[in-house]
């Protein structure tokens, strides 16, 4: 499974956890890898890396998210997809030694997969804020 994969997993992960709030993360983490086949140890390591380090980390996540918006927007009007991969993206430029560039790109091709046609542009958007911080 290659970083795209695992990125894409870690992903969906997040965003059912944005759906249905969950108490035991670690319980999420083994329930999901288990119903996707998930057995590369790798791609585990990573999934469960983000989903816990978003968890520790998730006010200065969502913090930066806010302050990063334009002014007219508000969290609440971000989609769960779009807000799903912005922490994703956040917690790898952040709190991982993942080369901005390739989170930003990696975010954007996400956002075009999952997202709505405006979802690409303001995610890139959102991200170009925090790194030029």
């Amino acid at each position: 499974m290659n970083r795209t994969a695992i990125r894409e997993q870690a992903f969906k992960l997040i965003y059912s956890l944005e759906i249905q709030k969950q108490e035991e993360l670690e319980e999420a983490i083994e329930l999901y890898e288990e119903s996707n086949e998930i057995t590369d140890e790798k791609a585990k390591a990573y999934i469960a890396d983000a989903i816990l380090g978003i968890e520790k980390n998730q006010d200065k996540i969502i913090h930066q998210i806010e302050k990063n918006l334009k002014s007219d927007w508000k969290l609440e009007r971000i989609s769960k997809i779009d807000l799903a991969i912005l922490k994703l993206a956040i917690y790898e430029l952040k709190y991982t030694d993942i080369p901005f560039k390739v989170a930003i790109n990696e975010a954007v091709e996400l956002a075009k997969k999952y997202g709505e046609d405006s979802s690409k542009n303001f995610v890139n958007g959102v991200l170009a804020s925090v790194i030029k911080e």
